[in-house]
């Protein structure tokens, strides 16, 4: 069996500053090697479990966190940005989904660095008129190919929400709980460690049960994105067959939610470029 693990980094325990999360920044080797030691005590547990492969997505930002020489020989990684499916870049290819480092959509109040998919361009995202976060849609695109996620570590307020909400089956690790944007409570990570592994034990269990679910959205999908800035929507609304239905909001449909995420990692990309020429 293959297991796929998605790493994000705003929902690491312990990572609450701007500094954590940018390459050349004063605690983004910190950051760093968080997330390689939640990662490796995770790959680690799949494999006590009967994993015999395990591919790790890089997700944040850049997309190249992690520290790759640490992690075991059975791994493979997926590094870089941007490439196609995003965080969840080949998890066709894998029997279950595991997603570390989480955090709750844009707007959430009291979650550390709460955005969707882009904080700097990307206020909210709907999907089939459900306000989706980052775990929702990646979930969506894992479902699609049949493969269920399994388990969510991350920062409370998703675990509590979304996660608990629209897959119940899959097991919640806590890894911080917030206080604000930039503050936050993590458990020790000798607890996380104990937490984790004992989770991953219990949602493969699950999954060989049959229990967990690929989690999936009807077809065709209507997309609502709102931006932070109209001039981003600007260059959404070129999109062929896009409507602009707000100062800040545009709507596309999507056959399915593979053409759905490509096609926003396509609008977040022009918002990108909007933004170099302001």
């Amino acid at each position: 069996m293959k297991a796929f693990v998605s790493v994000d980094l705003e929902g690491m325990p312990y990572i609450v500053s701007p500094e954590h999360l940018m390459l050349k920044r004063a605690l983004y080797e910190e950051a760093r090697r968080i997330a390689t030691r939640v990662t490796k005590i995770a790959v680690e547990a799949l494999k006590s479990c009967g994993f015999e492969e395990v591919l790790v997505a890089d997700s944040h930002g850049p997309m190249v966190n992690l520290l790759v020489e640490e992690l075991p020989e059975y791994v493979e990684v997926v590094r870089g940005f941007p490439r196609p499916l995003s965080m969840v870049a080949w998890v066709e290819e894998c029997d279950v989904a595991v997603f570390l480092g989480y955090h709750a959509k844009a707007g959430t109040a009291k979650s550390t660095f709460d955005h969707t998919y882009s904080g700097s361009t990307i206020a909210r995202v709907e999907v089939n008129g459900v306000e989706a976060s980052e775990f929702l849609l990646n979930a969506y695109v894992a479902g699609h190919h049949g493969v269920p996620v399994i388990l969510v570590g991350g920062e409370a307020k998703l675990l509590e929400d979304d996660v608990a909400k629209y897959a119940p089956w899959a097991e919640r690790v806590l890894f911080k709980r917030s206080a604000s944007r930039y503050a936050a409570r993590s458990p020790s990570m000798a607890k996380i460690e104990k937490n984790l592994k004992d989770a991953v034990g219990k949602a493969v269990l699950k999954f060989n049960k049959g229990e967990a679910k690929p989690l999936k959205t009807k077809y065709p999908v209507e997309v609502a994105v709102t931006f932070v800035k109209s001039s981003f929507a600007d260059a959404a609304e070129l999109l062929p067959g896009s409507k602009r239905v707000g100062g800040l909001t545009v709507k596309y449909k999507a056959k399915d939610i593979v053409e759905a995420y490509k096609t926003l990692e396509l609008l977040v990309l022009a918002a990108y470029a909007v933004n170099t020429m302001t």
